[in-house]
């Protein structure tokens, strides 16, 4: 299991990046691009523990990342009013020649890359604290389990 992970978790994260990038052209996007990536972090989680997947990624940045998310899309929407007069107004300008491109689509990427890593950390955080939670429980079952006294 560690040697597949240790192959094929670029490999993921950079198949997640590439749904972000081009979700504008095929299906994709912010959501599946940031499931799929966190797919990653979490294969590198179950493969290797929390200390290899803390190396990856701290908890404490990706709760920072998380917010930086959150902050990103809302500033996207705010710069579509400051600029266009009217929240989330398509700001940046697209030219016929990028048709098809990665610029083709005005603010669809930066939306797409901020959903993405909100996305991104939102899940493995639930995934960690799950696991935590999880081993917390057992760690008390197995000590009550362990202090039972014995019956006349």
């Amino acid at each position: 299991v560690k040697t597949v992970t240790r192959w094929l978790k670029g490999v993921i994260f950079l198949f997640g990046i590439y749904i972000v990038l081009y979700g504008h052209l095929t299906p994709g996007g912010g959501f599946a691009g940031g499931v799929i990536c966190a797919a990653a972090f979490i294969l590198i989680t179950l493969a290797y523990g929390a200390t290899e997947a803390n190396r990856h990624l701290p908890r404490r940045a990706a709760e920072k990342l998380d917010s930086a998310g959150a902050l990103a899309f809302l500033a996207i929407a705010l710069l579509g009013l400051w600029f266009g007069g009217v929240f989330f107004r398509n700001f940046i300008g697209t030219s016929p020649e990028s048709r098809f491109r990665l610029t083709s689509a005005g603010m669809v990427v930066p939306c797409n890359l901020a959903i993405a890593l909100k996305v991104l950390t939102s899940l493995f955080l639930v995934f960690v604290m799950l696991s935590t939670l999880h081993i917390v429980v057992c760690g008390e079952g197995r000590r009550r389990m362990g202090r039972r006294r014995p019956g006349p």
